[in-house]
This record gives C-alpha cells, sequence and structure tokens, in this order.
C-alpha cells in the first residue's frame, strides 16, 4: 500500500471519529434534555422535609389539628418530624433552632411566643427556610402567621351567652394569659363586659398545663362550693376547649344544670359534650382543627413553590349550638351537613396544587 492511500485512509478515519464524537455528544444533549422536560414543573415540591414543632399536643383539638398536618403533608408526599416542647416554651425555641440547623425544607410551629421564637425565626428567614407559624405574636417579615379569627370566635360565644342569660347576672371565666389567642379573645371579654355592665364577672381562673381538664375541673368545683345556691352563678365562657370540658364536668357532677358553658374551639370528644342534652356545655365557637392543620401546610408548600404569600392569614370560624345538631351523635367530619361553613376549607389551595391527590 503506498503513502498516499495511508495518508487517504488516516484521513477517513480521523473524520469517522469526529462525527461518531458529534452523535455521542448530541445524543447526551437530548437525554438530558428530555428528562428535564419529564420532571414536570413542580416535581421539586415531593419529598420534603417539613418540621413540627408544637408547643403542647394535649386534647383532642390538638390530636386533629396534627391529623390535618399529616393528611396534607402525605399529598404532597413529604416527611413530617414533629416535635413537642411540653409546654416549655424555652425548650420549644430550642426546638425550632435544632430544626434550622438541621436544614429542614420547611418549618411549622404551633404556639410559643416571639421572645423564644424570634431567635429561630430569623434564622430560619435567613437560610431561606420556609415559616408558618400557627397562633403566634410573632412579627417577622418573611414568616407567615395564621390565626383562627380569635376576636371574632369570644365575640360570637358571649354575644349568645349575653342573650341566653338576658344580659344579666354572674358569670365564671376561665382564661389564662401568654397566648396569642388568649390575648386577642381578652380584647373581645373586654369589650363584651364594658357593654354589658349587668353583667358580672365572680370568678375568673385558668392554666394550661399537661392535664388542663382536670385542673380546671378541680378548680370549677372549688368554685361551685363557694357559690352553692341555683341563680348565683348564670353562666360560664370558657376561652378554650379544655377549659370547657374541665368545668361542664364539674358543673354537671355537682348537680347545677341551670349553669350554661360556652366555649371555643371544637373536636370530636367536644361535639359528643355538646351533644349531650344533660351536659352543660351548649355552644362553641371554632374551626375545624383538621383544616387549620392542612392550610399551615398548604402556606408552606406555596412558599415552597416560590408562591407570594400574605404574612398574616386569618381562618373564618363558626357557631356551633346544641339546638342545631341532630338526636344521633355524629362526628366532626359529618359537622357540615348541620352548620354552615364548616370544614372543607379552600384557604391556601393554587391550581398547581391539583396534581397532587
Amino acid at each position: 500500500m503506498s503513502a498516499q492511500s495511508h495518508s487517504h485512509r488516516g484521513k477517513w478515519e480521523m473524520m469517522f471519529f469526529l462525527v461518531l464524537i458529534s452523535v455521542v455528544i448530541t445524543a447526551c444533549g437530548q437525554k438530558s434534555g428530555g428528562s428535564e422536560g419529564s420532571t414536570g414543573t413542580n416535581d421539586g415540591i415531593r419529598g420534603k422535609r417539613i418540621a413540627l414543632i408544637m408547643e403542647f399536643n394535649t386534647g383532642t383539638f390538638s390530636q386533629q389539628y396534627v391529623d390535618g398536618i399529616k393528611e396534607e403533608i402525605k399529598r404532597f408526599e413529604g416527611e413530617l418530624t414533629m416535635f413537642v416542647a411540653e409546654n416549655d416554651k424555652a425548650k420549644m425555641g430550642s426546638q425550632l433552632e435544632m430544626a434550622v440547623s438541621q436544614k429542614f425544607d420547611a418549618i411549622l410551629t404551633d404556639h410559643g411566643n416571639p421572645e423564644t421564637l424570634d431567635a429561630g425565626m430569623n434564622k430560619a428567614v435567613e437560610q431561606n427556610i420556609p415559616v408558618v407559624t400557627f397562633d403566634a405574636l410573632v412579627n417577622i417579615p418573611g414568616v407567615t402567621v395564621l390565626e383562627q379569627g380569635d376576636e371574632k370566635m369570644a365575640q360570637i360565644t358571649l354575644e349568645h351567652m349575653g342573650h341566653d342569660i338576658g344580659g344579666k347576672g354572674n358569670i365564671v371565666k376561665v382564661w389564662t394569659a401568654g397566648y396569642a389567642p388568649m390575648e386577642r379573645r381578652q380584647i373581645a371579654y373586654d369589650t363584651f363586659m364594658k357593654s354589658n355592665p349587668d353583667v358580672k364577672e365572680i370568678a375568673a381562673f385558668g392554666a394550661a398545663t399537661s392535664s388542663t381538664a382536670l385542673d380546671t375541673q378541680a378548680k370549677m368545683e372549688a368554685v361551685l362550693k363557694q357559690y352553692p345556691n341555683k341563680g348565683d352563678i348564670a353562666a360560664v365562657w370558657a376561652a378554650y376547649d379544655e377549659f370547657a370540658k374541665g368545668a361542664a364536668r364539674a358543673i354537671q357532677e355537682s348537680g347545677r344544670e341551670e349553669i350554661k358553658v360556652y366555649g371555643i374551639d371544637m373536636s370530636d370528644e367536644d361535639l359528643q359534650m355538646i351533644q349531650d342534652k344533660n351536659n352543660p356545655w351548649i355552644a362553641s365557637a371554632a374551626v375545624d382543627p383538621k383544616d387549620i392543620g392542612r392550610v399551615q401546610v398548604r402556606l408552606a408548600y406555596q412558599k415552597l413553590h416560590g408562591d407570594q404569600v400574605d404574612e398574616k392569614v386569618v381562618l373564618e370560624p363558626v357557631f356551633v349550638k346544641r339546638e342545631d345538631l341532630p338526636d344521633k351523635q355524629i362526628s366532626t367530619s359529618e359537622l357540615s351537613e348541620y352548620v354552615k361553613g364548616w370544614s372543607g376549607s379552600t384557604q391556601g389551595l393554587k391550581d398547581w396544587m391539583n396534581e397532587y391527590k
């Protein structure tokens, strides 16, 4: 074979090699592009690690709230880690900072106060970790605060109580300071008392503990002994369902059926008591606790998606009274059949969420 023949062969081999490389590069590029296209806009939402930090997790209301959170996170195929501070605000602050350091994709908080939450929330915002808090008086740019419309809930229950007792009589208030929803409910209480001078507060107590209902029951029993006669107490206003449970049990066991209880919040256990015709607890203003959890999660995922989210979101409460309920026992999942506006809230839902079932 001649030198010229070798030269031609070398050129053809080189050209073939270059073409082959070009084909391989093009194929790789097409494969990469196809992969990006098949991922979809929102697949980055799936598999997120979500932290829930709770000041306490006692009572059926809290349990149903957590159920709503779990349900909605499951919808987005996320992973939930819960931290419960057992009524220790300082511990809750430490848990929040721990969640930030562990780089959770989003953080949800339940109750707590600014003194112990602000530092951790500021760190989360600095690290672009979405935070949605429920029932806490925090005011940090970038943190969304979710609340139930607490003043309205208190106003509704107080107005009905005032009407039922004819605008006069002695009442007992079960309430405690130091919690955002309680402070907001107290505003409505103050307004009501100023507007109704013939309604007198003869006793006020309340504390959030690991056994709130039992502690309330014991304190209410003491008040009933202090005011033993029929007519001494017209009604009890309870600013929290665990308070209402304890007060109602004390009244029922003492045989003082003339005293009615008006509460706030609603769970399956609460509903069972309100439906019991022998129970003093006859009405409550509330938002479905599962809805609260669901909406809180949706707001966090909006942030993860890059949506613009308001820094304050208020849930609309409803009023549940015994006379509107059926004779048969129902659960909160059936309550919407009898109370308009209960459950099924669409707050926080976005069109892009429709692909997550």
